[in-house]
């Protein structure tokens, strides 16, 4: 079985290094060369083809974003970026996978033996993911982004609009809808393409906390629904989504007025904070009518809970093979016949819009 290959652009020499050891600690995994910058990384692409390249986001002379549209024009591959745990590196790395890039990683905050162990872990999981995606899984979504070298603003940065696009109808249908690897991607086509008026929606995305707080804001600003990172108590709203904040699961309850989110500090479920079943779990034992959608990502979180709607009586979707970027969560549900039905993104979109 040949090893996947691994380009390595970082313009620290001890993250090279240190990355470079990782990855290479895996049998499946050979790092074929590293990279300080992108221009060394386009000739070190031409001369090495490698499957899989992981990238900075701040470097010299051509940041990690820029190369990344380039080389999305040029040769898409599969880019898993390695990004700080910054208020800038969240938004960055939002762009970064509008751009093409198929995951992220998050630099360890400290030098803590267990937080580099789970790094290393992740990391190598993720390059065996990525190495595994077709390439007519990303390619077009990656060129369509990239020719927009220049990211377009309205008026709305300078004075925003005064209509609010806060709701305050009560949501009789509850959607909820769980998605990890490829997932943002498809989370901002659905909710960039319904209409102003459909039932709530509860939304779980694996992603660390200030991330999900820059994706809700981006996904908000191109969106006829209210779009934001869920707090403890929010109301799930006609017109509304609500999005679990990284690190915390979020759960749905009920009460005479309606239905609401409460944001839970638990441990990890199924290793995810927050956590697709938990979601799930909450809207089979909570809603009365519901619709429970799972698409893209690697592993299994979901399709338990998936199950769970599905005997309570709620309507089940998966998204298709063709569409998933990563097909395992869905394939799970599909398995254990937790998904009354198997959809593409444009059909989720004119579901919804129907209801």
């Amino acid at each position: 079985m040949n090893k996947i290959k691994v380009l390595v652009v970082d313009d620290s020499a001890v993250m090279r290094k240190t990355l470079t050891d990782i990855l290479n600690g895996s049998s499946k995994i050979e790092v074929v060369g590293t990279a300080l910058d992108p221009y060394i990384a386009v000739n070190k692409i031409k001369q090495l083809n490698p499957d899989v390249l992981t990238l900075d986001i701040e470097m010299p002379r051509m940041d990690g974003l820029t190369f990344l549209r380039k080389l999305m024009l040029a040769n898409p591959m599969p880019v898993i970026m390695v990004s700080a745990f910054t208020d800038k590196g969240a938004l960055q790395t939002i762009q970064a996978l509008e751009y093409g890039a198929v995951d992220f990683i998050l630099k360890p905050r400290s030098d803590d033996s267990a937080e580099w162990d789970r790094f290393a872990s992740e990391l190598r999981e993720k390059v065996i993911t990525a190495a595994s995606i077709q390439s007519d899984r990303f390619t077009a979504r990656s060129r369509e982004k990239a020719i927009e070298v220049e990211e377009k603003f309205s008026a709305d940065v300078i004075l925003p609009k005064t209509v609010s696009k806060v709701r305050t109808t009560h949501s009789d249908v509850i959607i909820a809808l769980g998605a990890s690897t490829g997932g943002t991607e498809v989370i901002a086509k659905i909710l960039g393409s319904l209409h102003e008026n459909v039932p709530a929606i509860a939304i779980v995305q694996h992603m660390p906390e200030k991330f999900t707080e820059a994706f809700a804001n981006r996904v908000n600003n191109n969106s006829k629904l209210y779009v934001k990172e869920a707090q403890n108590g929010d109301r799930l709203y006609r017109g509304t989504a609500l999005i679990a904040p990284g690190n915390r699961h979020m759960l749905v309850r009920s009460d005479a007025s309606g239905y609401y989110v409460e944001i839970n500090d638990g441990p990890p479920v199924n290793r995810h904070k927050p956590s697709v079943d938990v979601l799930f779990r909450s809207v089979a034992q909570n809603v009365s009518k519901s619709v429970g959608i799972l698409c893209t990502g690697m592993g299994a979180d979901g399709a338990e809970g998936l199950g769970e709607i599905l005997q309570a009586g709620g309507m089940t979707i998966a998204q298709d093979e063709v569409s998933s970027v990563v097909f395992g969560m869905p394939r799970e549900a599909i398995k254990r016949g937790a998904a009354q039905k198997v959809m593409n993104i444009e059909q989720m979109i004119a579901y919804i819009n129907s209801l």
